[in-house]
């Protein structure tokens, strides 16, 4: 850590993305107590996180919220620092709280944007794991933000978005000229449609801070039933890229989702054939492999995109995770 301003930046996006406390810098902190016997610090981090604007307006879960005011207390008292009475108020204030079944997490971008999203507290909800952020989709996401070529003033197609992160980075941060967000599950697309509220982004909108202008930025929302949709559909859609993440993870549903990859490798855009990107954390590998295989078996090679890149959003990195690049075999 290199200043004050890094760490109280380094806080503050930990907070408001509720990355794991353990994985903060509070021993750094602790150091940077130390050298000025003050509470100044603190101080700065409360104002940073709980008593911002956005941490008032969209702020995390009120358990996160506790264990991180608490943490900062105990970090206070160790140091024998002079108490500030906001940090107790606060977290008398959170106390009152009442746990909701949602709360907001927001990404902060290397640019200096953000992205807000509201998911579920729990990871299984309303019968879908579709209502909660999955490390690929922010591997993905920061792959893209590393990687613009494929999505800057291309028609982006994005399977099972879940609750939207990566095609909102995405859009902020690589300006498409159309972004369609895909998913099937009723109660996923109605949180999907919230979160582009949520981010300034209804329906026909444009996707970018200042989109292709040669195209618009167009980002609309598709109710897609793997097993059911037809090749027109497909070109009607006319993507130039499609993405996925985290779509790997049931072995009943792998033999539609590579149909459905078979058929977009062979409906060609205007531009030509589409690049078809999967990323996905490898939880069961007889599952993925099985994807692999039947990759092959429908005339589709891969392949393996290696390294994970730089870090750019707040998350604590432990899945074991691979993206791919589909191709379609020639005779």
């Amino acid at each position: 850590m290199e200043n004050r301003v890094d760490l109280l930046g380094t806080f503050q996006a930990s907070f408001f993305a509720m990355t794991r406390l353990s994985s903060l810098h509070w021993e750094i902190l602790r150091r940077e107590l130390e050298k000025d016997k003050s509470s100044e610090l603190i101080a700065e981090i409360l104002k940073k996180t709980c008593l911002s604007a956005l941490g008032q307006k969209h702020p995390p879960s009120v358990k996160y919220r506790r264990f991180f005011l608490t943490e900062l207390i105990k970090t206070l008292e160790r140091g024998c620092l002079e108490p500030l009475d906001e940090l107790y108020e606060g977290l008398a204030g959170v106390l009152r709280d009442q746990e909701r079944p949602d709360c907001y997490k927001t990404y902060l971008l290397p640019g200096g944007d953000a992205v807000t999203l509201m998911e579920s507290v729990a990871l299984v909800s309303q019968g879908t794991t579709g209502l909660v952020i999955w490390e690929a989709a922010l591997h993905l996401a920061e792959w893209a933000l590393e990687h613009q070529e494929p999505f800057t003033c291309r028609s982006v197609l994005e399977l099972g978005c879940g609750v939207g992160l990566t095609g909102l980075v995405v859009c902020r941060g690589c300006s498409p000229s159309s972004y369609v967000f895909s998913d099937f599950h009723p109660s996923v697309l109605h949180r999907l449609r919230a979160n582009l509220e949520l981010n300034g982004l209804g329906e026909g909108d444009p996707g970018g801070e200042d989109g292709c202008a040669e195209a618009g930025g167009v980002v609309s929302v598709e109710e897609l039933d793997w097993e059911s949709v037809s090749e027109e559909r497909l070109r009607e859609i006319g993507a130039d890229t499609v993405i996925a993440s985290d779509v790997v993870y049931d072995p009943d549903i792998i033999s539609g989702l590579v149909k459905l990859l078979s058929m977009i490798l062979r409906c060609a855009s205007p531009g030509g054939l589409p690049q078809v990107f999967i990323c996905s954390s490898i939880r069961n590998p007889d599952t993925y492999n099985s994807f692999k295989r039947q990759l092959e078996e429908a005339g589709i090679g891969y392949d393996v995109i290696s390294g994970a890149g730089r870090q750019v959003l707040s998350y604590h990195r432990v899945s074991n995770i691979e993206m791919i690049q589909l191709t379609l075999h020639t005779e």
